[in-house]
């Protein structure tokens, strides 16, 4: 029996073990999936605590297959597990299969910053790998798939009232949810004889918002249209084909033909004749001199008034660009750019110098009161003059300059004795 109670107490005394950060991950569920479908993969990424930076999730290829990370909204989640409470934060990938068969996705390693028990911590998780079939739907290359395809077409101007030499623009939009816009074929609007056309190039959008929450891709198409002759033309109907994932198989957006009417150009009007000059009096034409001569003087001497205008200008322009490199407020900036993007030495020696010029004798007595700036260099010097690895966040390192008002100056900050003391 004392063994049994010498035994709990010993497991009683033993650590707890810490929660750990995880990730899972989920294809979309449909039941058939086919080639050029859009189908999302959810990662989600959990940790105990609260995150201090997003997870960054990389792209990640796969033979066969695109695959994208829109730009959208990352889903905040919250989850319980064992009595610990889990801060998740959910992404979603896009990914579209060119041909059938079978597909994997390779584990996704997942890097981010959070904190455990008030203390910041780095950590890295890696979902697990998976993959999905996919079914040969008879598709042709030339279709691809999608729900709810629409096009539409608008000009922009009458086309019954044209005459020759006139031009006007035809834009078609095609738009379609559960795919995207770069997989989206153009449209063969055909040619017409007597039309000179020009096509301009596809503009594409994708998360479009298409009301209770969806989104949608779209493609548009700019042709512009020169008239050469005088005439009826007709421009040809549109067949767009795609491959319908509401009622499995091929399906057709279509654009009805459109009727033009062509004038003849209107003829010019003939050169009006100059008009003769009306013979002046003498007086008149006197007056008319002089009264030029006053101008061209009075333009003169404003000239010579206004000459060094320019220069006094370029003097007060050049006054004002110095004030702002003298800034505080411009220094911050170059040196959050220096952070963000230089090399790590440069890093190093932009932050000792903005230290030196704020009046501190070492860039750590600089940070003393920037916890978050502190830890960074802190890392940043054993990245740089130990054999340690480090982790230099160069985010947390811009954020907290940026967040800091005008430092306080240190006292004494000369290394010389005072030259005269008091006492």
């Amino acid at each position: 029996m004392r063994k049994v109670i010498a035994l709990l107490l010993a497991l009683s005394a033993l650590p707890a073990i810490a929660a750990e950060p995880f990730a899972r991950s989920a294809i979309e569920k449909t039941d058939t999936i086919v080639p050029g479908q859009q189908l999302r993969l959810t990662v989600d990424v959990f940790a105990p605590g609260f995150f201090t930076s997003p997870p960054d999730l990389p792209l990640f290829e796969m033979e066969d297959a695109l695959v994208t990370l829109p730009e959208e909204r990352a889903q905040n989640l919250v989850k319980t597990i064992d009595g610990v409470q889990y801060a998740g934060i959910r992404r979603q990938y896009a990914i579209v299969p060119e041909r059938a068969g079978s597909f994997s996705i390779p584990p996704i390693s997942i890097n981010f910053a959070y904190s455990a028990d008030g203390a910041p911590t780095r950590g890295t998780v890696t979902t697990a790998m998976t993959g999905f079939e996919v079914s040969d739907a008879n598709t042709t290359p030339s279709l691809f798939s999608a729900k709810d395809v629409e096009i539409s077409q608008s000009f922009d101007k009458s086309l019954t009232e044209l005459r020759e030499g006139d031009a006007f623009v035809r834009t078609i939009i095609v738009t379609a949810k559960q795919t995207q816009a770069m997989l989206m074929p153009p449209v063969d609007t055909g040619a017409v004889t007597g039309l000179k056309q020009y096509t301009k190039p596809a503009q594409l959008a994708d998360g479009v918002a298409a009301g209770r929450g969806e989104t949608l891709s779209r493609r548009t198409e700019t042709v512009v249209y020169t008239t050469q002759k005088k005439g009826e033309f007709t421009l040809p109907g549109i067949r767009y084909g795609w491959y319908d994932l509401d009622r499995p198989g091929k399906a057709n957006a279509t654009l009805p033909a459109v009727h033009i009417v062509v004038a003849e150009a209107k003829l010019r009007a003939a050169i009006a004749p100059e008009p003769v000059a009306e013979h002046r009096s003498l007086p008149e034409h006197r007056r008319q001199i002089a009264l030029r001569i006053l101008i061209t003087l009075g333009l003169t001497g404003l000239v010579w008034m206004l000459r060094g205008l320019p220069k006094l200008i370029l003097n007060r322009l050049e006054d004002i660009r110095k004030t702002i490199l003298r800034s505080e407020r411009y220094r911050l900036h170059v040196l959050r750019q220096t952070v963000l993007g230089g090399e790590l030495p440069a890093v190093y020696s932009a932050l000792h110098a903005w230290a030196v010029s704020d009046g501190f004798r070492t860039l750590r007595d600089r940070v003393a009161d920037i916890p978050e700036l502190s830890n960074e260099v802190h890392e940043l010097e054993r990245m740089l003059f130990s054999t340690h690895h480090g982790y230099f966040d160069r985010r947390i390192a811009a954020n907290s300059l940026s967040a800091r008002a005008r430092p306080r100056k240190q006292m004494n900050n000369s290394p010389l004795p005072e030259l005269n003391p008091s006492s």
